[in-house]
Parts: structure tokens; C-alpha cells; sequence
């Protein structure tokens, strides 16, 4: 099975850049399933109905989210009905939404589980009890299952793959916007990279137009970010797994600036 699994999409530039590449790239590398993290993809913070509907389209199977779930409060309206929209599942119980689904493809059942770190992020529950918990239920389903883990930290998602290593097809990191260059399948079979990387303006600083971010540090007061202008990156990820294992068999970097 062929999963492409693309960073965190940021803004209007980022999704017009993800409909593109994924066009293209189910053709060149016969994709199967498609997830992306969605958590900036409504003006750079949030999510919205229309906007998800709008990746649905484009051909995004899964959206996960992190600590900007809730930035736009008309999640609460639809979050709860839709199966393929995904928040971090260490965040309380009592929240409306889910932090796991599992979806049928025409090559089999695909679970996605949705984690947040919690080093230099909000307080929430243990990502890995979370993780332990979820999968109890996830496993009984399926053996492909593709973990997101939202986290600042390196360490702290390089501990989950290794903690999670053969248990789960891949882990994949979001969140940092800075794609890095550590992919690897770990000794059981569990893929994993600590940073997928930012769908979003090549120019900015992680997607935000530079001055702005500039100020901020110079000046330490709050401003309200703006998405950047100009080209435009598509980061993702590709990885392939064997359908009978649940075991990664390759995992591949994408990184490639469109001119918008």
C-alpha cells in the first residue's frame, strides 16, 4: 500500500499546492491514501467545514490536527460527524471529536491515530498511555496504521516511534513546519521521520509573512500573523507498506517549491 502523507498545510497557498502535488502524485506513484495535517489550513490557524471539504476534494483521505484544533470555534459543529478529521487523542475525554479512525480503501482497512507531545506545548495527557489505549481498539481492525505525533520536541517523537516500534506501520511527526532529514524504518518495522515538513509559503517564516515575525522578536509584542505571498512548498512524506504485515517497507522524503 502506497500512503502520502503531507506536513502541516498552511493557509490558501498551502492547500492549492497540496491539490496540485496530490494529482500528480497519484498518477506517478499510484498513491492509495492520502492523510494531511490540516490544523493551519484555515488562514493559517484552525479549520473550518468549508476548508476541510475543500481537502476532501482535492483528495486528502484522513486530516489530523494539533494544538490549533480549536482556533476556529465552528469545529465544535462538525467535528463530532466526521470520521475522517482526527484531534490530537491525549486531549481530554470529555472534547468533542476523536483522536482515531479507521477507513476501508480498496487495498484494505487504514487506522490513523493523532498524538501531541507535550514538551514546550500545552499540558494534556501522556501521548503514549494515549497512544497504548488507542491502539488496543485500532489493532483489533487492521494492521496498517499511520501515526501523526504533533510535537515541538525531536526527542519526544523519536521516543514514541521507538516506543510504538512494530506496533504501528509509521509515525510521523508534524508541527515544527521545518521538514527533516532523519526518515528511517526502525528494526521492527515501524517508519518513521521526526518532521514532515510545511505545505506552505517558501518565502515566510514557517508560513507567516516575514516582517511580521520579525517584529515579534525584536519587540516581544503580540501581532497577528499573516500568511506570506510568493512560491510555495509541498512537504510530505511517502512511505510504503506491506499489506499482510502492517510493516514499512520504504519511506521517502518530498520536498518541492511551486510557483504560485
Amino acid at each position: 500500500m502506497n500512503i502520502l502523507f503531507i506536513g502541516d498545510i498552511v493557509g490558501n497557498p498551502g492547500r492549492k499546492a497540496a491539490k496540485e502535488m496530490i494529482q500528480k502524485l497519484k498518477k506517478e506513484r499510484n498513491i492509495d491514501f492520502c492523510i494531511a495535517n490540516g490544523e493551519n489550513s484555515a488562514g493559517g490557524s484552525g479549520i473550518t467545514y468549508v476548508v476541510a471539504q475543500e481537502l476532501y476534494k482535492s483528495g486528502v483521505d484522513v486530516i489530523t490536527l494539533g494544538n490549533h484544533t480549536w482556533s476556529k470555534r465552528e469545529i465544535t459543529n462538525f467535528i463530532d460527524s466526521d470520521k475522517c478529521i482526527l484531534r490530537p487523542a491525549n486531549y481530554p475525554e470529555e472534547l468533542p471529536g476523536r483522536g482515531s479512525t479507521v477507513i476501508s480503501s480498496e487495498k484494505g482497512k487504514i487506522g490513523v491515530l493523532n498524538l501531541m507531545g507535550r514538551i514546550y506545548m500545552d499540558s494534556i495527557d501522556c501521548p503514549f498511555k494515549a497512544a497504548d489505549r488507542e491502539l488496543v481498539e485500532l489493532k483489533a481492525q487492521t494492521k496498517i496504521i499511520i501515526v501523526d505525533m504533533h510535537a515541538e520536541a525531536t526527542s519526544e517523537k523519536c521516543a514514541l516511534a521507538w516506543h510504538l516500534d512494530g506496533r504501528v506501520s509509521c509515525v510521523i511527526g508534524t508541527h515544527t513546519h521545518v521538514q527533516t532529514a532523519d526518515e528511517r524504518i526502525l528494526p521492527c518495522g515501524t517508519a518513521f521521520i521526526s518532521d514532515a515538513g510545511m505545505t506552505g509559503p517558501y518565502e515566510g517564516i514557517i508560513g507567516v509573512k516575514r516582517d511580521i515575525v520579525i517584529n515579534k522578536f525584536l519587540t516581544h509584542m503580540p501581532n497577528r500573523f499573516e500568511i506570506a505571498q510568493g512560491p510555495v512548498q509541498f512537504n510530505a512524506v511517502y512511505i510504503e507498506i506491506d499489506e499482510i504485515t502492517g510493516k514499512s517497507t520504504k519511506i521517502e522524503r518530498i520536498n518541492t517549491i511551486l510557483e504560485q
